[in-house]
């Protein structure tokens, strides 16, 4: 058994439901929305100790639950994550007597958070305006692919159509092969986290007016915010920027460089006093006063023989006693980690960077990325992970609407909830 496979066990846990101290203790959060790009803004608030109730289908949840090719018996390890410190409860949106549950659910709610095609909120009944009306401090957070408005607004939008559109995707890779992916889901995620800056903004703005607004976060438009200066190279002097693999042109050296030992070490020494740092190293301090290398525009113009020279000396180190030198001598360098190497590190370890969450579903502890950023006063924290789908009916639909038990037992047999 792997020391990850060993079950701690949660019997001196804090209450999964305790949310108390928690900075964001004070907020609803309504989540209607599947897959990624909503969810995880939802994830990221009740992170931080909102009170995030989820709303799925009752026959068909969140596909995510499904979503991945490793699994655990058969369940998703997604869903454990991105379903982590939500309550969920299941709602037919496609019915009137569901729609009005959404209304009863927002009027004492700060939030509410939908990732459908825009145009779906109007045709329930629930749109903005509709919504204000009951309750006008709701700050209503729209993720979507191309927003609200626009010619594009009505086209279906998944996180990778984002990532082409907003300029990711062609710069993304090797130059001698198609546009890649960048590994996850990062146009959905990078929606979700500027809906989660939006949302805060809103809700600081409700503060001094009263009124909640729509928080409107396109995936296009949060990769485009990502481009750094994208748009003006190519305005002002014409260029495209294009594929460049593992270098960024003109910064060298800063590259990844292969070790004795088989491993790929990443090196960044791309500033002068860093670069000097490198030649001594690597016994050879004479490249710093090298035309070639002398400055950080030469060294971008001779960035593939710089290359050669850093890779020759690396490939005669075992990988520990590079990583041992360059470090010592205040050059950033590091290894290309996986999982298995950043459960086994010592400074994720130190930091917590990694915690265990049992799982009742599974019936073990579940490692998985905490909760960041860090704050010093009032940190989130990771209080259980994603329910089964409707296991918060009950105490939603009772403790919560004051529904009567056999009011809530006629909306499931009638297939509301």
């Amino acid at each position: 058994m792997k020391p990850q496979d060993v079950p701690t066990g949660s019997a001196n846990a804090p209450d999964e439901n305790d949310r108390s101290g928690m900075p964001l203790a004070d907020l609803r959060v309504i989540e209607m929305g599947q897959l990624l790009a909503g969810p995880f803004c939802a994830q990221l608030l009740g992170d931080f100790g909102a009170d995030v109730i989820k709303i799925e289908q009752p026959t068909v949840g969140d596909p995510i639950r499904e979503w991945g090719q490793a699994k655990a018996d058969g369940a998703s390890l997604w869903w454990p994550v991105l379903g982590r410190n939500k309550r969920t409860i299941t709602c037919n949106l496609r019915v009137a007597e569901g729609q009005d549950l959404v209304r009863r659910l927002v009027a004492d709610a700060d939030v509410l958070l939908e990732n459908f095609r825009p145009g779906t909120l109007e045709k329930w009944g629930l749109s903005p305006e509709e919504l204000w009306a009951i309750n006008p401090r709701l700050v209503i957070t729209r993720v979507s692919g191309y927003g609200q408005t626009g010619p594009y607004s009505s086209r279906a939008g998944y996180g990778s159509i984002g990532e082409a559109m907003g300029g990711l995707r062609h710069v993304t890779g090797d130059p001698s092969t198609p546009p890649s992916r960048a590994g996850i889901s990062i146009g959905d995620e990078l929606a979700a986290v500027f809906a989660t800056i939006g949302t805060l903004v809103a809700l600081h703005h409700r503060e001094r007016t009263g009124r909640g607004q729509v928080v409107d976060s396109a995936i296009y438009e949060a990769v485009l915010a990502m481009m750094e200066s994208l748009i003006p190279e190519w305005q002002v002097a014409g260029y495209v920027r294009e594929r460049t693999g593992a270098t960024l042109p003109g910064v060298a050296p800063s590259n990844i460089y292969p070790t004795r030992s088989g491993a790929m070490v990443l090196v960044a020494a791309n500033q002068d006093s860093v670069f000097r740092r490198l030649t001594e190293v690597m016994g050879r301090p004479e490249l710093a006063e090298d035309p070639r290398f002398v400055d950080h525009a030469s060294r971008g113009e001779n960035m593939t023989e710089l290359d050669g020279l850093i890779a020759g000396w690396t490939a005669a180190h075992a990988t520990d006693d590079l990583l041992a030198k360059l470090h010592a001598a205040g050059i950033p360098a590091g290894l290309i980690y996986t999982a298995p190497d950043m459960l086994a590190d010592p400074h994720f370890a130190a930091r917590e960077a990694i915690t265990r969450v049992w799982s009742p579903e599974l019936g073990r502890d579940l490692s998985m990325q905490n909760v960041f950023p860090r704050l010093s006063e009032t940190p989130g924290r990771v209080r259980h992970v994603g329910r089964p789908r409707g296991a918060d009916n009950t105490s939603v639909y009772g403790e919560l609407l004051g529904l009567s038990a056999q009011k809530i037992a006629e909306l499931r047999a009638s297939g509301v909830i």
